[in-house]
This record gives structure tokens, C-alpha cells and sequence, in this order.
């Protein structure tokens, strides 16, 4: 993986082609798992979009936070987890592993929204949503400090004896990895040899805060091995490469060889959120390798892999569109929470059906 500066130097012509997946390597990432994440990222993109109309619209309070850009690794490690075992904590532009890990549409919607009936019954806003009886935690904000969470929640089983082959993802950004809590939170993980994967996408920006200001190391995969953990790179714009890395990741876990950690090079495609132009972002970057829109990529590698036709692609988008928009009108039809009729004890004393 080339260091930041290079990367950004790089000219449009560099761009590397696009991965066309050999039949003979194709079990790194079948055709039915590719396609799978393609749609999930597809999903995200477009709720994510209406999303931010909705918050234009002053439809929606507190902000949104885009996962342009960043959909592949995020698609990549949602279809990696399994459901009702492995335990997972995304990060604020996480909304494709959200949905691949099973998070229904209708759930962001209505914690966006603000409905009484969403997960978090409307009392904490947009990405802070989660289902942890289910191993789908609400995010703290944020930085570190959720690798401690999963860290707790993987001990925990361990001393249960529940643990068995499950393994916890944490994703965090570039700039997050210069916290105390990051730091804490991976040394215990490699001290406990916990079955950790920390995924981080370096979108090479901290808010506005680029990384040549904020790490001196020439690669961020360079502290997997100070800590302990084993270190993985990726092209987090390339969803084939994504699917291999993260899932040999995962798969180390799971069988015992301690806590992993994945750096993707990427670009946020968008400003830190919908409120935010990103006037402060190198345009170099965005004609550079790492400036690629991983969803236009990997609709290019299903057409040249044969494994999608640009008719399909088309409906795959207008089902997607669709659901949002079935999910966003349901939404605006539920009622908000009634300050009145609320009992604000904590979410967890209450029998809310698996919430």
C-alpha cells in the first residue's frame, strides 16, 4: 500500500484498471457473496442519500454523516459477521455493514427521524441506534472508544464460556487511531488475544485534519505489528480486494490467532457530514487512485466478470429506491415520543422484544 503523499501525487492516468476476478480465484469471493455486497452498498448509498435531502429539508434534527466512498470495506465486513453470533460495532459511516449485517432499512429511518417506534424510540439520534442483545452495539461517540466495548463483550463470553468461534469487529477512521483509547483498547485486545478485528478506513481526513498532521509513521499497518496484532492492507475502493483482505481477516480470528487489524486506503467522497462542503479537501486526492467511487467500481467488476448485467444493475437501483422510500413514508406516518408518556428509565430495564 503506497504511503498517503504518494498516492495523492499520483496522476488520473495511474488509476489501476479495474479487478476482474479469474474463475480460478473466484472463491476468495463467489459470485453470489460479491453481488450480495454490491447491493448492500447500493442500498446505503441511496438511503443515504435521501437521508441528507431529508436533513436539507430540515426534516431531520442533529446531522448525517455519509458513508460515500467508504461503502465497499464497510459491505465487505458486514457479509464476513455472522448475525446472532459475532458481535459488531460500527462507526458513522458504517450504514452498509449496518445493512449487511441485518440492520433493517426501517430502522434508520425511524432513528433518523425520530419515531417512538425505532430501536432507540427516538430518544438518541441517527447513528447512535443498535440492537446489543442481537451483537449489533449503538456507537459511542465515538473515536476509540467502542474497541474497548467489543473488547468487554468478547471477555465477557470468554469468561461465560459462551465465546465459542465468535469473533468482534470494531471499525474506526484514521483519525481515531491517535486516541488513548485506541491505543488501550488494541494492546488489551493483544494482550487477552482476543478474537478482535479492527477495521479502520483511512479516509485520509480527521474532520478536516489530514494525516500527514496527524501520525508521523508512513502507513497506519505499520502499528498492527507494535501492538501485537496482525496486519492486513486493502485498496478500500476495490470490493473484490475488500471481500479477500476483510474476509481472511475475519477468518484468523475466528480461528484463534488473535486480533486483527485491517487499514483500507480510501477517500471520503463527502464532507464529514451533510452539514460540511469539504472546501478544505485536496482536489489531487479526489483525481487520484484513492479518489475512486468504490460503488462505480465494483459495478464495473460484476459487468466485466459477467456476473451482472447493466439491465440488472438498473433494477437492483430501482428496488433499492424504492425500499427507501417505503421506508422513509412508514416513518413519516409514526408519532414522535411524548415527553408526557415516556418513562426515561434506561432502554436495557425495559421488555422491548429484542430491542
Amino acid at each position: 500500500m503506497l504511503p498517503v503523499a504518494e498516492v495523492a501525487a499520483l496522476p488520473r492516468a495511474a488509476v489501476p484498471p479495474v479487478a476482474v476476478p479469474a474463475e480460478a480465484n473466484a472463491a476468495s469471493a463467489p459470485r453470489a457473496t460479491f453481488l450480495a455486497a454490491y447491493r448492500w452498498m447500493l442500498l446505503a448509498r441511496l438511503l443515504e442519500e435521501k437521508l441528507a435531502s431529508l436533513y436539507r429539508a430540515g426534516k431531520i434534527q442533529g446531522g448525517v454523516y455519509l458513508g460515500t466512498g467508504q461503502e465497499a470495506l464497510s459491505a465487505a465486513l458486514g457479509v464476513n459477521l455472522r448475525r446472532g453470533q459475532d458481535i459488531f460495532a460500527p462507526l458513522i459511516r458504517d450504514m452498509a455493514g449496518r445493512l449487511a449485517f441485518g440492520e433493517p432499512v426501517i430502522d434508520a429511518t425511524r432513528t433518523y427521524l425520530g419515531s417512538s417506534l425505532g430501536p432507540m424510540r427516538g430518544r438518541d439520534a441517527n447513528i447512535h441506534r443498535g440492537r446489543p442483545r442481537e451483537g449489533y452495539l449503538a456507537m459511542i461517540s465515538h473515536l476509540g472508544a467502542m474497541v474497548s466495548v467489543v473488547n468487554g463483550a468478547l471477555f465477557a463470553r470468554r469468561l461465560r464460556g459462551t465465546l465459542g468461534d465468535s469473533v468482534g469487529a470494531a471499525c474506526i477512521g484514521d483519525g481515531g487511531t491517535s486516541t488513548g483509547a485506541f491505543h488501550e483498547g488494541v494492546n488489551q485486545a493483544a494482550v487477552e488475544r482476543l478474537p478482535l478485528v479492527v477495521v479502520v478506513a483511512n479516509n485520509q481526513y480527521a474532520y478536516s485534519t489530514p494525516t500527514s498532521r496527524q501520525f508521523g509513521c508512513a502507513d497506519l499497518l505499520d502499528r498492527a505489528a507494535g501492538y501485537g496484532c496482525e496486519g492486513h492492507g486493502v485498496d478500500g475502493t476495490d470490493l473484490l480486494a475488500c471481500l479477500d483482505t476483510v474476509g481472511r481477516a475475519v477468518a484468523r480470528a475466528r480461528a484463534g490467532h488473535g486480533p486483527q487489524m485491517v487499514v483500507a486506503t480510501l477517500l471520503r467522497l463527502t464532507g464529514h457530514g451533510a452539514h460540511d462542503d469539504a472546501a478544505y479537501m485536496d482536489p489531487a486526492l479526489r483525481a487520484a487512485p484513492v479518489g475512486r467511487d468504490c460503488l462505480k467500481v465494483a459495478a464495473e467488476q460484476a459487468i466485466a466478470a459477467r456476473w451482472a448485467t447493466p439491465a440488472e444493475l438498473e433494477q437492483w437501483r430501482a428496488e433499492a429506491v424504492a425500499e427507501v422510500e417505503r421506508a422513509v413514508a412508514q416513518t413519516q406516518r409514526e408519532p414522535l415520543p411524548d415527553a408526557k408518556q415516556e418513562t426515561w428509565c434506561a432502554l436495557s430495564t425495559r421488555e422491548l422484544g429484542g430491542g
